[in-house]
């Protein structure tokens, strides 16, 4: 079993197409990521899609990654890029709004 360092901790951004806005994906996606251990953040974007930054361990943002592919009920996710980046060491989850 792996000890979980700072180097081993995974950072992605997604970008999630779909009916993905007006289903209650940002907090669904800040549960599900809180019960997974994950920190980072989502937002809704203007041209109808969510972004969300994960990090967290390596499972841990894969499980998000998965969950990120069917979102909550009434979700219909059609695409979810999936961009690696470097940590920035996020802590907590949250639901932000573009300025």
């Amino acid at each position: 079993m792996q000890n979980s360092s700072p180097s081993s901790t995974q950072r992605v951004r997604l970008l999630i197409s779909g009916r993905v806005q007006g289903v209650g994906f940002r907090f669904s996606t800040r549960e599900a990521a809180i019960q997974r251990n994950v920190n980072g953040w989502v937002k809704n974007l203007p041209d109808g899609r969510v972004e969300a930054v994960l990090e967290g361990s390596q499972p841990d943002v894969e499980s998000m990654i998965e969950w990120c592919h069917q979102g909550p009920p009434g979700a219909v996710v059609q695409q979810v890029s999936v961009n690696q980046e470097s940590p920035e060491g996020l802590q907590g989850f949250e639901i932000t709004r573009n300025e």
